[in-house]
């Protein structure tokens, strides 16, 4: 790996709790990713978007893991490339994005804030697990633990690009 590689900066932050079955899918995705690649810094978990800011600063990449409830079957891995810089998005809301969010303000909302003060990520991508399971407990559902492998592969992918890159 070149000098130029290992300065690239990629923070993974995986969204949700250990404690609501499925909703544990990001933080433990994160954390894998982190134990793999020593590329990656795992901020996480977090339960609040506002979170990032401050903690992406200057990344380079910026993957979010978050469990997502929209119908598909249990374990679909949905991946979406988050433009950081399109001036047409500043007036877009969140629920614009296709997405719903129990957290407070919303990536939508805090991509808008980090662009208004300088300070968003070169490249914001979002992975999705859909969830089967929200209840109080411990422990994924069979269908998001088969995923889970191929949802840290997708990241891995994404973390070998900036790295080519850098």
């Amino acid at each position: 790996m070149s000098a130029a590689a290992r300065s690239a900066r990629v923070v993974v932050a995986g969204f949700g709790s250990r404690d609501r079955r499925d909703d544990g899918a990001g933080p433990l995705v994160a954390t894998l990713i982190a134990e793999q690649c020593s590329l990656a810094r795992d901020v996480g978990p977090l339960s609040d978007p506002l979170d990032l800011l401050g903690q992406w600063n200057d990344a380079d990449l910026v993957v979010v893991i978050d469990a997502l409830r929209s119908g598909a079957p249990g374990g679909t891995i949905r991946v979406l490339e988050v433009d950081t810089g399109a001036a047409h998005e500043k007036t877009k809301p969140d629920d614009a994005w296709g997405v719903t969010s129990t957290h407070g303000i919303g990536l939508a909302g805090v991509v808008r804030l980090a662009r208004a003060v300088d300070q968003c990520p070169t490249r914001l991508v979002v992975v999705g697990i859909e969830g089967e399971r929200f209840d109080f407990g411990e422990g994924l559902s069979p269908a998001v633990q088969a995923a889970v492998p191929e949802a840290v592969s997708r990241v891995l992918g994404l973390i070998d690009e900036v790295r080519a890159c850098a």
